[in-house]
């Protein structure tokens, strides 16, 4: 093996595999469904049983070594080159920062407030745009250029569908490439928060609105990636697919290599996340990386929840079925025909396969759990957005269904920064959530500044006056002692 600062000289061979009919196609050429039935992509490289050569234990040292590395193609999500994209070469790989996002335990009061239940946060909105996405991205932009590169092509035009992360990722990301990579997102016409809105557009990208949900906008962007020369960013790309694993590679690390007795807890939304890490997991416990597999959640909101319902089903009588969504504040989950359902249960039988029968298993959650799930989070120090919320709810759900135990440790995905989602919250504070929603806010959960002193005494008193007046207030409302 090459020394961990050194860019790894092994290359791979990248081929297309469609879920669908087993078709195979090559990697030279950008698509996004198979052209034979429209099934969806895995990505597979097809030396890939050459990595068995090597003991799991020397490519754990490996990884290990490469997390102090200063060489920037290594120091992010590409740390783990050869279980992801080892095709491209060291000038090909876009690094902003992404990856290595840090697992944070819950405080013991928080634990203790779940009645004793080990969890922690894997907090991916400390990613550049402050969201998973930019895994995904970071690996799909890589591809792009070592695409255009080797077909010398100088223009090329990224298309994205999106509830707001997957915009800010890939605007983001086509900002800092440039060299001919031109982002256009298109959103479904105000049901984006504001701050995610101003990121693709604080990134210079081409903005469209489209009536509707994400499930319209993501018809729109099918039909130009099957008719018009466009490169695809939504998780339809199996590119996006193999950034993703880099979250179960990071998971895996930071609890040395041994996930046994863990569970991991993910919002489905589009199931690119929940399909990158068990896929992501199964790679490690093949070539003997991993020591131990975790369980896998799936958590749905009941307002976007066709995959709980495909498994809430007896096998071999589930059908799967889209469904039409209601608003949630889980605003990256509402989606109601995933693309990457075939994904998941194609990943889903290998990991029962590999863990045993209950590796996975898919929860459903109310909204008004959702929310007061972030809010819970954030009141022990979190940074949680809803989608981390979600996680908390889906959590607490598997625990009144008995399917975890207290002593196991449930690691939730926090998908982005709860600032992208502050609107959510405030409309709880304020109790201004539209009937849709079906959220009462609890008295306890609410918090608002209080006022201290009228603005008017500021013109009757001096300013010295002012200011004592304005403490003496605080001191009553505190309930404060002097001191000695």
């Amino acid at each position: 093996m090459a020394p961990p600062d050194q860019f790894p000289t092994r290359r791979g061979s990248m081929e297309y595999v469609c879920l669908g009919c087993g078709g195979r196609f090559d990697t030279t050429e950008l698509h996004y469904t198979c052209p034979e039935c429209s099934g969806v992509f895995l990505l597979e490289d097809t030396e890939f049983d050459a990595l068995r050569d090597t003991p799991g234990k020397a490519w754990r040292e490996l990884f290990d070594a490469r997390a102090m590395t200063k060489n920037p193609a290594l120091r992010g999500i590409f740390r783990f080159y050869e279980l992801m994209a080892p095709v491209m070469e060291e000038r090909d790989i876009v690094y902003l920062g992404e990856g290595q996002t840090p697992i944070i335990e819950s405080s013991p009061a928080l634990s203790a407030k779940l009645g004793g239940q080990r969890l922690a946060f894997k907090n991916d909105g400390q990613n550049p745009s402050a969201s998973f996405k930019d895994r995904g991205m970071a690996c799909a932009f890589s591809f792009l250029g070592h695409l255009m590169r080797a077909r010398k092509m100088d223009e090329l035009l990224a298309v994205c569908a999106s509830t707001g992360d997957t915009s800010a990722a890939a605007a983001l990301y086509a900002a800092y490439v440039g060299s001919g990579i031109t982002s256009v997102v298109i959103l479904p016409e105000g049901k984006v928060t504001p701050q995610q809105l101003a990121q693709p557009l604080g990134s210079g990208a081409t903005v469209l609105e489209v009536p509707g949900v994400f499930d319209d906008c993501m018809k729109v962007v099918e039909h130009l990636a099957d008719n018009y020369d466009v490169a695809l960013l939504n998780s339809k790309n199996a590119w996006r697919i193999l950034g993703q694993e880099s979250y179960a590679f990071e998971t895996a690390q930071w609890f040395d290599w041994d996930l046994s007795g863990k569970c991991i807890f993910v919002p489905i939304g589009n199931a690119g996340n929940i399909t990158a890490i068990m896929s992501g997991l199964l790679k490690m416990y093949e070539l003997g990386i991993l020591t131990g597999l975790p369980r896998v959640f799936g958590v749905q909101s009941h307002h976007a929840d066709p995959v709980y319902r495909y498994y809430r089903q007896e096998p071999p009588e589930r059908i799967y079925q889209p469904v039409n969504v209601s608003a949630s504040v889980a605003q990256a989950a509402m989606i109601g025909d995933p693309v990457s359902f075939p994904r998941v249960a194609h990943f889903a039988d290998k990991l029962e396969k590999a863990a045993g029968p209950g590796a996975f298993q898919v929860v459903q959650v109310e909204e008004q759990a959702i929310i007061e799930g972030m809010l819970l989070a954030n009141r022990h120090g979190h940074i949680s957005c809803t989608q981390g919320g979600e996680c908390l709810a889906g959590l607490l759900a598997a625990r009144e269904q008995g399917l975890i135990d207290p002593d196991e440790l449930a690691v939730l995905d926090a998908t982005a920064h709860m600032l992208k989602f502050i609107g959510f919250q405030e409309m709880y504070f304020n109790d201004s959530f539209p009937p849709e929603y079906g959220i009462q806010p609890k008295a306890e959960l609410v918090n608002r500044p209080e006022p201290v002193i009228d603005a008017a005494e500021l013109q009757r008193l001096d300013r010295a006056a002012y200011a004592r007046q304005a403490a003496e207030n605080v001191v009553a409302k505190l309930g404060l002692k002097a001191k000695g």
